[in-house]
């Protein structure tokens, strides 16, 4: 089999038993890697009348057949897993280096199961699998635990995913953390990891990959990169500038977040936390994933203030949301500060952030007092408290800390009252720093993304906000940002999305649709020897999106979850370009479920379209 090995790798970690298990071929036709074939077994293996920590779910890693390969940007990693936050799937895709080293070991997926009697790390050395005790690592920073792995292997090669104090004390938006600071962070991974015991597993494989030509590979990835790099964006903004490149155009398209969602500006902090300002505050050195030709991460070092001389990853444009224009604090030495923290602290940026800031209104409504806060002042702007209310809600800290450890959703319901009213929530998973008044599709992301709010599956943003068009894709009507419907052009975007995934691919590729489908399609067809059309790949994606609904509708989901935050829906925008707008909810879902072919009462997949797909009995 060429692209895949089609070998998943089983480690049950209740008994201690390793096996292999054969994937059947017809899994790679149907859903070509990576999330699609990991979504495929988890169907299959997953509890579905357990909780979600519970020893009997599986926490499956999972690659693509473009991992690793010449193709540009192909170093992801999808962590598929129920997700603690809001009890259906979680899908977390992060880069690094570990999917390469998962790859050349022989495995297309690893699957943990069971839950270890003490804490372990797995040491995974091509077809040699080891699991050690882990209980002098237990309670370590992410920095110190792979410091400390890496000291007890022998030779060089290995990478590794940890989970920091956040994931061992189970915070439903705990990070599993490659590269020390590539975060898997949506929905809980390091949460689900912890509650098996897993420490760490470190990787390392010598296997030449399973590609069918080589030198058409070669070919059609020059292709790739060629056109990755000749993008006006990507070229003259995220390759010189990192994520942190949206910032400014973000706020001048008026869809960032700012002081909870009250307004969708932060002109203010331009000069502070901007592109460019944030390249001059802080020293910057670029970060490049396995095989990516942008290095579009960031590694800083604070220059001046309390935290001057720390180096660490980031902050990402996610980061600089979720602690700065969320939390209406304009410092980039606090913002960066709190970045590094939550990476060592194994906590989501996205999640830790968004949740800080509503208890910022919380406690500006005084739903929280400076008693329930044990001291802490969680005033508006007030960047200084980050570190020890980081510290609290990763080690959970008695009051606050275990409050918030458990995501808004559930602080809101503990704290009664109208608590709800200022949470931004999907699902239980809390909010990007992605705005949805002055962008209608990207509400439509959010709401019926399968692992709740979604700012990436697709960034519909792309097309109404920015407006670029994709012949390809189908999409060259004129698309109003401030329309809730129609979204019929939502569809194929999220399959061009959800086809990264599935591939190994990095998003960003395609986020300003500069790899174009028919490339990916020529890449895809010659690391695996069969003929991808680019129909043929999105049809594949379009099959993964719709099992993903089906997973989570035997969870209990339906048309009634996917929703968005009241301030979106019932207070109009103050100011920015979607100024008076709030989000029709129903209209929106009317229109995309019209062109995904689901019901339009339950907003599950017709009887037809689970036979169109090839789905029938899979769930």
């Amino acid at each position: 089999m060429n692209g895949n090995w089609g070998v998943a790798l089983m480690v049950d970690l209740g008994t201690g038993e390793v096996t292999r298990r054969q994937i059947p071929g017809e899994w790679f036709a149907d859903y070509i890697g990576g999330e699609g074939v990991a979504m495929r077994l988890f169907a299959e293996l997953v509890d579905f009348d357990g909780l979600p920590l519970e020893a009997s779910q599986p926490l499956i890693a999972a690659v693509g057949p473009l991992t690793g390969t010449a193709a540009p940007s192909s170093g992801r990693t999808c962590f598929v897993f129920r997700s603690p936050a809001s009890g259906a799937i979680g899908a977390s895709n992060v880069g690094g280096h570990l999917s390469p080293a998962i790859k050349k070991a022989g495995y297309d997926l690893i699957v943990f199961t069971g839950e270890a009697d003490n804490p372990v790390y797995v040491v995974i050395d091509d077809d040699t699998v080891e699991i050690r005790d882990a209980m002098d690592l237990w309670g370590m920073g992410v920095h110190d635990t792979e410091a400390a792995i890496r000291t007890a292997l022998d030779g060089k090669g290995w990478q590794l995913a940890t989970i920091g104090p956040a994931g061992e004390n189970g915070v439903l938006y705990a990070a599993i953390m490659t590269d020390g600071e590539r975060a898997a962070g949506r929905g809980g991974g390091g949460a689900a990891m912890g509650a098996k015991g897993l420490k760490a597993f470190a990787v390392r494989g010598t296997k030449p990959l399973p590609i069918a030509d080589p030198d058409a590979l070669k070919a059609a990835a020059r292709q790739a990169r060629e056109e990755f790099l000749a993008e006006a964006f990507v070229k003259d903004e995220l390759k010189p500038y990192g994520t942190p490149s949206f910032y400014d155009s973000i706020n001048a398209l008026g869809v960032l977040p700012t002081q909870n969602w009250r307004r969708t500006t932060f002109d203010e902090s331009i000069d502070t936390l901007g592109m460019k300002a944030y390249h001059e505050g802080l020293d910057v050195k670029p970060y490049a994933c396995s095989g990516c030709p942008v290095a579009c991460g960031r590694v800083t070092t604070i220059k001046s203030g309390p935290y001057a001389g720390e180096t660490g990853g980031g902050p990402e444009y996610e980061t600089l949301g979720a602690f700065g224009s969320k939390c209406l604090v304009n410092d980039i030495n606090a913002v960066a500060h709190a970045g590094h923290l939550c990476n060592d602290l194994g906590l989501d940026t996205i999640a830790t952030g968004q949740t800080i800031a509503v208890a910022m209104e919380w406690y500006e409504k005084g739903l929280l007092t400076p008693e329930s806060t044990g001291g802490l002042d969680l005033t508006w702007g007030n960047g200084e408290v980050f570190p020890e209310l980081l510290e609290k809600i990763a080690h959970r800290a008695e009051g606050i800390g275990n409050l918030l450890a458990d995501g808004t959703k559930r602080a809101a319901l503990a704290l009664g009252g109208d608590a709800g009213d200022y949470t931004f929530e999907v699902k239980g998973v809390e909010l990007a720093s992605c705005g949805v008044r002055a962008s209608k599709g990207e509400g439509v992301s959010h709401a019926v993304s399968p692992r709740g709010a979604d700012h990436l599956r697709p960034y519909a943003t792309t097309i109404d906000a920015f407006g670029y068009r994709s012949e390809e894709l189908g999409i060259t009507r004129d698309v109003d940002y401030l329309a809730d419907a129609p979204q019929e052009w939502v569809k194929p975007l999220m399959e061009f999305s959800m086809a990264t995934n599935l591939m190994g691919v990095c998003l960003f590729s395609v986020i300003t649709l500069a790899v174009q489908p028919s490339t990916w399609a020529s890449v895809l067809s010659a690391a695996t020897g069969e003929t991808w059309t680019k129909e043929d790949m999105l049809k594949a994606a379009e099959r993964v999106i719709n099992l993903e609904r089906l997973v989570n509708a035997r969870f209990g989901f339906d048309r009634a979850d996917d929703t968005l935050p009241k301030r979106i829906t019932s207070e109009p925008a103050p100011d920015g370009r979607g100024a008076g707008q709030v989000a029709n909810v129903a209209a929106a879902l009317d229109s995309f479920y019209e062109s995904m072919g689901w019901d339009l009462a339950s907003g599950l997949p017709t009887a037809e379209t689970v036979e169109k797909l090839g789905l029938a009995g899979v769930v």
